[in-house]
């Protein structure tokens, strides 16, 4: 290898590196400012706002997305399963994708691309207009005072949002059983609660709350470091929406491989 090739591959993985220490060190002072952030009637304002930005905000999108979700994967699994003459399975199989896979998965994505690209695009604005130096020299931390309040906001929600949206993908999953498979919409529903166990739940919940965090930590984090003016804002936004892609498709399977090891 040469020594010109060399270099940029190294500054390129000194950089990375740097960075996902950066995001550590964010996360890890978020998670530890929740007793200041509850005992502080400013920093619980903000909460409330961002559980609303991060719950209330996004049910439109995840009431549709889920629907839909639901509907595309019993139909597809309704044509396949129908060549066995096994049509039932049809919720059975929903409900396992919804509860480990699919739920946290779209939670995720919708969070990334909804609530996270805003984080990192309203960061990044303060940062480039140095209103975060001003919080500096004015004694005010920026982690406690900007990413405490949207950290746990996200974490609070994202595990509620997922449930939501599993919900819905069931709903949508019966219609399609009911005018499409031929099963009732009680069996469809009796055959979802035997389906259902309490460990997918509570992964699938754990795995919503763990997104939820990454998502947050890497959007505050690229936002604080966002730089020249309203393009680098720009860039610092897509560059959170795409990590934070990344991570949960890397985060997903590293918990899933930890809770449901062969």
């Amino acid at each position: 290898m040469s020594l010109a090739f060399r270099e940029p591959v190294e500054n390129r993985l000194g950089a990375l590196c740097a960075a996902v220490g950066q995001t550590v060190q964010v996360a890890a002072a978020a998670f530890c400012g929740l007793p200041g952030m509850l005992w502080r009637q400013r920093s619980r304002q903000v909460f409330y706002r961002q559980l609303y930005v991060a719950g209330i905000g996004t049910l439109p999108v995840a009431t549709v997305v889920a629907l839909f979700t639901g509907m595309i994967l019993s139909l597809q699994l309704g044509i396949a399963f129908r060549q066995f003459s096994q049509e039932l399975m049809v919720a059975y199989t929903l409900t396992f994708a919804m509860f480990r896979e699919m739920g946290p998965f779209m939670t995720g994505i919708l969070l990334a691309s909804c609530v996270g690209s805003a984080m990192a695009a309203q960061l990044g604005t303060m940062t480039v207009d140095e209103e975060v130096a001003a919080l500096e020299m004015m004694g005010v931390n920026p982690i406690r005072f900007l990413v405490v309040p949207r950290f746990w906001a996200m974490t609070c929600m994202a595990p509620l949002l997922s449930f939501y949206t599993c919900l819905i993908a069931f709903f949508g999953g019966a219609l399609v059983g009911y005018t499409q498979l031929n099963i009732p919409f009680l069996q469809f529903f009796r055959q979802l609660v035997e389906a259902a166990e309490l460990k997918d739940l509570y992964v699938g919940l754990f795995k919503a709350m763990c997104f939820g965090m990454l998502i947050c930590s890497i959007s505050c984090t690229v936002g604080f470091a966002a730089t020249q003016g309203a393009s680098g804002v720009g860039a610092a936004t897509r560059r959170a929406v795409i990590l934070s892609f990344l991570s949960i498709l890397i985060g997903g399977y590293f918990i899933t491989r930890f809770f449901y090891a062969l």
